[in-house]
């Protein structure tokens, strides 16, 4: 029997969760009954990882960007459509917005048997305009209805979904976005000479976050918290691992507010493992999210956790278990939840080990592929009926 050809198309390969597990994916699929291609946008810090790829055609279409262009939309949708009608893939999964859209429509006009979609989270939002996140959900609506199932990270992401008339239940499957869960739960590291290499004092408490610097990770929130609990705790260090736009405006922050020496700005990292196991609590201001990979893995790295109440992110943190909740925007209630982390070690570490408890096998990656190739293989079945 020839092998099933599976065409993954994301939008651009940053540094985050959706690309990190695309690339896991194709690589990972098995090669005696799956074939692999990838499309994706150029320019992003993880497009060097396809090099090492197994066995995985790789398309860049330079077009494909994540702002609306619709000279650039209108060329990809044109080029996607040749790139399938080419390779004739029988399963087309497409990730993040735009690559969501135009890789569907793209996949329908050339008559790609399975379409698939994952929304990693969603393109629209409560913090854009009415008519911005009414054509977003207009156009999701649409394109749902030329898609044959759609993935959610989050339970609480059907329910987000349908309540904007987006697809139906029947539709949808969760496959939450998976990581090493084994790299971060049995990390033994040399914590000692990872503080010293980073500048930070053996004796000081260290408060971590992930994410690119843009408005829906809420990085200013999460300096205003960092302000209010070094008034309290002088010496406290704050791990930010990220980058991106919003940088020079969040240096200018961190420096009107005299934070220089307590916020550390890392960059991108690979070595996250490691990070976390010198952190004492991790912390996430996202004001939106899907499955915040990030949190999965501080969970799993036995880490309390102080997070935005929103999307996905609470269906995983239990408030006053694994961490505390708060609502969006409220940089006072997150300092005050860290701080009373940092005065209680016995509590953050009750916390870290509960949290570590429920990241099962159902968030492992490797259970993530396995559950994609279940499903392509039922769904390519029932095409054929």
């Amino acid at each position: 029997m020839d092998r099933v050809k599976v065409c993954h198309i994301i939008t651009k390969l940053e540094l985050g969760g959706a690309q990190q597990n695309t690339l896991y994916t194709v690589n990972h699929l098995n090669s005696e009954k799956f074939e692999a291609l990838l499309v994706c946008g150029s320019g992003g810090l993880l497009d060097k990882e396809t090099e090492s790829l197994k066995q995985v055609k790789t398309v860049f279409l330079p077009s494909l960007i994540r702002s609306a262009n619709p000279f650039n939309d209108l060329f990809s949708l044109i080029k996607l459509y040749r790139i399938l009608k080419s390779e004739k893939p029988h399963i087309v999964h497409t990730h993040s917005s735009k690559a969501g859209i135009l890789g569907r429509w793209a996949a329908y006009f050339a008559g790609v048997p399975v379409i698939i979609h994952t929304f990693h989270g969603f393109g629209f939002h409560d913090f854009q305009s009415w008519p911005v996140k009414t054509l977003f959900v207009l156009i999701e609506k649409v394109t749902a209805l030329i898609s044959h199932k759609l993935i959610v990270v989050a339970k609480d992401n059907i329910d987000k979904a349908l309540k904007h008339g987006i697809g139906r239940k029947e539709q949808y499957m969760v496959i939450r976005s998976g990581i090493e869960t084994k790299k971060f739960a049995s990390a033994n590291f040399d914590k000692t000479a990872l503080k010293a290499s980073l500048g930070i004092p053996q004796n000081s408490s260290v408060v971590t976050t992930i994410g690119p610097f843009k408005p829906q990770k809420n990085l200013k929130d999460f300096i205003a918290a960092a302000s209010l609990v070094s008034s309290k705790r002088p010496g406290t260090v704050f791990l930010v691992i990220g980058d991106g736009k919003q940088r020079a405006e969040l240096e200018s922050l961190i420096s009107a507010l005299k934070l220089k020496d307590a916020i550390k700005l890392l960059g991108w990292r690979r070595d996250i493992a490691e990070l976390l196991s010198v952190s004492d609590i991790f912390v996430l201001t996202s004001l939106w999210e899907g499955l915040p990979r990030s949190v999965l893995e501080a969970m799993s790295s036995a880490l309390p956790v102080v997070a935005n109440s929103v999307d996905g992110t609470r269906e995983i943190v239990k408030d006053c278990e694994s961490g505390y909740l708060v609502e969006p925007k409220n940089p006072d209630k997150t300092a005050e939840k860290i701080l009373e982390l940092l005065e209680n070690p016995e509590l953050r570490s009750k916390m870290g080990a509960f949290g570590r408890e429920l990241i099962t096998t159902e968030y492992d990656i490797d259970f993530m592929v396995r559950q994609q190739e279940e499903l392509y293989s039922e769904l390519l079945s029932a095409s054929h009926s």
